[in-house]
């Protein structure tokens, strides 16, 4: 061993710091979502299956429907946290990081803003379809418990906006974690 080797310390591990209730919170929508892109996939793989046998699922596309719109909700409050979805990063990668966390924080708070008009609106939209009695046509289901679990996919969303917003704002070193890439060889 050289002198070098044996008067090294060795370098320190980051300290992983326990998840706290709100990265608990986030991780759970994120496993929802999933969740429904799973559901969402065994039902597209089921019903190709019977119909090569002549066969077909009541309403099966109905529930497609219904539960491509509750993927698409949950899937925005998936994204919308950990800045996932695609984004144009023109002027953001050539100005300061000054500005760079000033239009991360603009965005984000129109993101808010945009996602919470959708909210209410998906919310009068399940409300009108609640007393509508709309109900599928097959099997005779009503179709408001698919508006209301897609708008609980918005609820989630505008929940995890104003998080990645208030992190922005106060804790911005917590939100530039999220964005290093990594790397599946270290």
């Amino acid at each position: 061993m050289s002198q070098r080797q044996a008067n090294a310390s060795p370098a320190a591990e980051p300290v992983a710091m326990p998840p706290s209730s709100m990265d608990r919170f986030i991780d759970t929508i994120e496993l929802l979502a999933a969740v429904f892109i799973g559901i969402v996939a065994a039902d597209v793989f089921v019903t190709v299956l019977l119909r090569a046998f002549g066969m077909s699922i009541p309403d099966s596309y109905n529930f497609g429907q219904f539960l491509l719109g509750i993927l698409i909700f949950w899937g925005i409050a998936a994204t919308s946290y950990r800045g996932t979805h695609i984004t144009v990063d023109l002027v953001w990668a050539n100005v300061g990081p000054k500005w760079q966390r000033a239009i991360d924080v603009f965005a984000t708070l129109v993101l808010l803003f945009v996602v919470a008009v959708q909210t209410y609106t998906l919310f009068d939209k399940t409300l009108s379809t609640y007393y509508s009695n709309l109900e599928t046509l097959e099997l005779r289901l009503p179709v408001w418990p698919f508006f209301a679990v897609a708008w609980l996919g918005d609820v989630s969303a505008v929940m995890l906006i104003a998080v990645r917003t208030y992190r922005l704002v106060f804790h911005p070193n917590s939100m530039a974690r999220l964005a290093q890439p990594t790397s599946a060889v270290e």
